[in-house]
């Protein structure tokens, strides 16, 4: 019986597995793709758990280069070489991005790379190593983003206030002081003195009234987001009806309203939200523009987006003054709102609105010679993707 224990030992400590037995080992396990790649970078064997991730079976997928699971971009930028590179200086290489699968699907991975060498110190090729991290991936963004949200939200109740005892409280102040003094005064002023007073009020009232449309407006994309209905909608009608609506303010001074966008370009969008983009530059344009003028309308696709270009030929604005335009500050809407520019909140809200359609907004001008508001809006109902340009850390030993 001692014999047979000390046999026992022996045998244990003599055991070598198998190349059968670290085969079922790799292909044990599903969360992980295990592969090999000859000196010319050919994948010349393939695990299950790479199926799996992939969706390759090894006949379909062995004898392919291995850049077949990279992204388009990393291949132009050189990864795979780079990561190849690093393997062969380092020992290993690791990276964490987005690989492709074989119905073109994304999934971000942690990966590793090193070379294989045989018994003798010869080169054999290299093992990659690929563990699916996807959902981490989202969770992280998620977070990211929520913190933006909260960021975005305390900023923006803050410039509420802001507005609220700024914007709309010092012309509702010169109302009451008008209207008092019209109050106590009326029966001692000439009759066009009293008019040019009460025209002074109506206006400034109106005014107010459109400013504070405008604040709802902004705090409704903030915090009403089940209001938000977008479908697919003709762009030209749209343009179009507010030009309509704006053909008297336009005509007072001789501007050329031009509707430039072809027929059945359409976008996917919440239509009132573009009415009030549409509005709120075209306004502004009308207003900055001189006599004479003309104010133009384009739309082009591109790629699954559709790009409007608001043109006109008014007075054009200095770099600082493109640089705050989208920004709340308080000094730009205050002195928006003195000047009757009509640029104050209205493109905040404008900004919002595009932002809350999946789109983004942007201008370009010369002073003396005009400006152009750019806006993009999506082609189709957009399917969300991850955000793969930041690039996430993980513990190696996740």
């Amino acid at each position: 019986m001692e014999n047979e224990k000390i046999n026992s030992k022996i045998l244990k400590s003599n055991y070598i597995p198998t190349a059968e037995f670290y085969s079922q080992i790799i292909d044990s396990l599903q969360d992980y793709s295990i592969f090999t790649l000859d000196n010319e970078f050919v994948i010349n064997s393939w695990s299950s758990g790479s199926t799996k991730i992939f969706g390759y079976e090894p006949d379909e997928i062995i004898g392919q280069h291995f850049d077949v699971i990279f992204t388009e971009e990393d291949i132009q930028n050189g990864i795979p070489q780079t990561e190849i590179q690093a393997a062969l200086v380092e020992g290993r290489a690791t990276d964490n991005r987005w690989h492709i699968c074989k119905d073109r699907s994304i999934f971000y991975a942690y990966g590793l790379v090193f070379p294989l060498t045989g018994i003798d110190g010869e080169m054999l090729g290299y093992v990659k190593i690929l563990r699916d991290l996807t959902e981490r991936k989202k969770s992280e963004d998620a977070i990211k983003k929520y913190v933006k949200e909260l960021e975005d939200l305390n900023t923006h109740k803050e410039n509420v206030l802001a507005i609220v005892s700024h914007d709309l409280r010092s012309p509702l102040s010169g109302i009451i002081g008008t209207a008092e003094y019209l109050k106590t005064n009326l029966d001692r002023l000439e009759s066009t003195k009293a008019k040019e007073m009460l025209d002074l009020l109506h206006k400034t009232a109106v005014d107010e009234l459109n400013m504070l449309d405008n604040l709802v407006e902004w705090a409704r994309i903030k915090y009403a987001s089940e209001v938000f209905s977008p479908a697919k909608i003709e762009l030209f009608d749209y343009a179009q009806k507010v030009f309509e609506s704006l053909h008297d303010a336009a005509a007072l001074n001789s501007i050329n309203l031009r509707n430039e966008i072809g027929p059945n370009i359409s976008v996917f969008a919440d239509g009132k939200m573009l009415l009030s983009v549409f509005q709120n530059i075209i306004s502004n344009a009308i207003k900055h523009s001189l006599p004479g003028g003309e104010i133009i309308v384009l739309a082009k696709i591109e790629a699954e987006r559709v790009l409007i270009q608001i043109k006109d030929s008014g007075i054009g604005m200095s770099k600082d003054v493109q640089s705050k335009l989208f920004t709340p500050q308080m000094s730009t809407l205050s002195k928006a709102r003195k000047d009757n520019k009509g640029a104050g909140i209205g493109l905040l809200l404008v900004k919002g609105f595009v932002e809350k359609n999946d789109g983004e907004i942007w201008v370009e001008s010369v002073e003396g010679i005009g400006s152009s508001f750019y806006f993009t809006l999506p082609l189709e109902e957009p399917l969300h993707k991850i955000d793969s340009v930041d690039k996430i850390e993980f513990d190696e030993r996740v």
